[in-house]
């Protein structure tokens, strides 16, 4: 178990965050369009997986500007935003931001999503929720970045992200 803090109050988190170096683990999330989305489906790209709370914030909506502005033309790169926001939620969000670059994908049916990445918040007003991080993943599927933002109400580190593709 990890701690982050949230506006600087102690934040436990559930699950195990992944290594660099190590395999990602397989997940089954859902798409925009309600269909289910998996890891395998992606493989034989480059991943960022984007992962916050929520699009109805302004730190998690600046990250997913910043990734569609940053990484989403990367040639052969996906970028995947995570949360537990729906997926009307998300794609309304994209449509008004007029972001075509990045696609979501919603722990709404999979909570064990947030588990198996480590970052699901075990308790508090947040619970439920996923804490802040980037995890990017190659066409082989290793993790070649991964980033646990210690302070909720922060970005990541983008430079990085980007970096390790």
């Amino acid at each position: 178990m990890s701690n982050v803090t949230f506006q600087g109050a102690a934040v436990p988190l559930s699950g195990s965050f992944p290594a660099k170096g190590t395999q990602a683990t397989s997940f089954s999330l859902t798409a925009g369009d309600l269909s289910e989305l998996t890891l395998e489906a992606l493989k034989g790209k480059k991943v960022i997986l984007n992962i916050f709370p929520s699009i109805d914030t302004s730190v998690c909506a600046q990250s997913v500007r910043a990734f569609n502005e940053k990484a989403a033309n990367q040639d052969n790169t996906v970028v995947l935003c995570i949360s537990a926001d729906l997926p009307f939620a998300a794609g309304r969000f994209c449509e008004v931001e007029g972001i075509e670059g990045v696609q979501h994908a919603s722990t709404f049916r999979s909570p064990d999503f947030a588990q198996a990445y480590g970052v699901a918040i075990a308790e508090g007003a947040l619970a439920g929720l996923t804490a802040r991080a980037v995890v990017c993943i190659n066409e082989e599927g290793l993790i070649t970045h991964s980033e646990l933002v210690a302070e909720i109400t922060e970005e990541p580190n983008y430079d990085a992200a980007l970096a390790a593709l």
